[in-house]
């Protein structure tokens, strides 16, 4: 799959839900209207989309949310799709996840074929986990993360950097996730979807992060990468790495690899546009056979933009794309 600017995508991100146990500031709306379970694609359909997408040159999946393990049976689809790994097929199939469900089902995960998973963690402090997550206890999050550890997942800890929130804590989570041998990826907060808060307040541009940093880290350039739009850098002192997610200060849409499918079937073909693509309604057409499931894709491919429109000022009292994060997928 080629987009108009030439750029090969092979990258799937599917959101399996848009429910979540927890409710991030930056993220949804304290009092949440979730979607009718009758507009929710089935973990059958789901799958039978990935497959379109794997035979058509997808290399990498991430199943998000919401929170993508408090889907029901969701890890049947993750034995699905961890048996489309393989030459030919899937070369990785990961999962990014709040940590709460973890504890369970890190064994399964495993055995489905993930070996490696992001999980969001935003602060260590136990207030300030509450308090980011509205009504969250950061025990079971760590619980999940040493879950996953133990059973053999590698394990990368996201942040949301957020002004007067949790700035001060980034040197204390570099310590932590080098004991543990975790990497840590920073991320600027993005406009989209009306929340409570004024991002303009949360804002902290992740150059400013990165130049604190670099007074007590040395921080070398690697070239190592996941697929995904974050830039690393080994920290030497830990021997782990740190990525920054810039979508605001640097975009990285020049190389932007991937599209994102949500739990209803829509296929946007960039975070931060409106532009989208209904497959739920070509997946349910009885008349509609793989050839054309292909074709649809093929023709949302087609109109993938070269970049998105994500800016945060105090001058647009609107956010760039009207639904939350927990809709589109993380």
């Amino acid at each position: 799959m080629i987009d108009p600017f030439g750029r090969k995508v092979s990258y799937l991100r599917v959101s399996v839900t848009d429910r979540c146990d927890l409710r991030c500031v930056y993220c949804m709306a304290e009092d949440m209207t979730f979607l009718p379970k009758a507009e929710v694609l089935t973990l059958e359909e789901l799958d039978r989309l990935c497959g379109a997408f794997i035979a058509l040159g997808t290399e990498k999946i991430r199943l998000t949310g919401g929170e993508p393990l408090v889907r029901k049976n969701v890890i049947s689809l993750f034995r699905s799709l961890g048996a489309r790994l393989g030459e030919g097929g899937l070369k990785e199939l990961t999962v990014t996840t709040n940590g709460t469900q973890l504890a369970r089902m890190a064994e399964d995960l495993y055995a489905a074929g993930v070996r490696r998973i992001n999980v969001s963690l935003d602060s260590l402090d136990p207030a300030t986990f509450t308090a980011l997550t509205r009504w969250g206890k950061i025990g079971p999050t760590l619980d999940g993360i040493f879950a996953a550890k133990a059973a053999g997942l590698a394990v990368k800890i996201n942040a949301v950097a957020m002004k007067g929130v949790n700035e001060h804590e980034f040197d204390r989570m570099l310590v932590w996730c080098g004991e543990h041998g975790f990497d840590l990826c920073l991320i600027e907060t993005m406009p989209m979807g009306e929340i409570s808060d004024d991002r303009t307040d949360q804002y902290l541009p992740l150059s400013v992060v990165r130049s604190r940093l670099r007074e007590h880290w040395t921080l070398q350039e690697t070239d190592y990468k996941t697929g995904g739009p974050a830039r690393y850098y080994t920290v030497k002192e830990t021997g782990r790495r740190i990525g920054f997610i810039t979508p605001l200060t640097h975009n990285f849409c020049e190389s932007c690899n991937r599209v994102r499918l949500t739990c209803t079937g829509t296929l946007y073909m960039c975070l931060g546009q409106d532009d989208s693509s209904d497959l739920r309604r070509v997946l349910r057409d009885p008349k509609v056979d793989e050839a054309g499931l292909k074709e649809a894709i093929l023709e949302a491919i087609s109109r993938k933009p070269k970049g998105h429109d994500f800016v945060i000022d105090r001058r647009r009292n609107a956010p760039a794309v009207a639904r939350h994060m927990s809709v589109t997928g993380g």
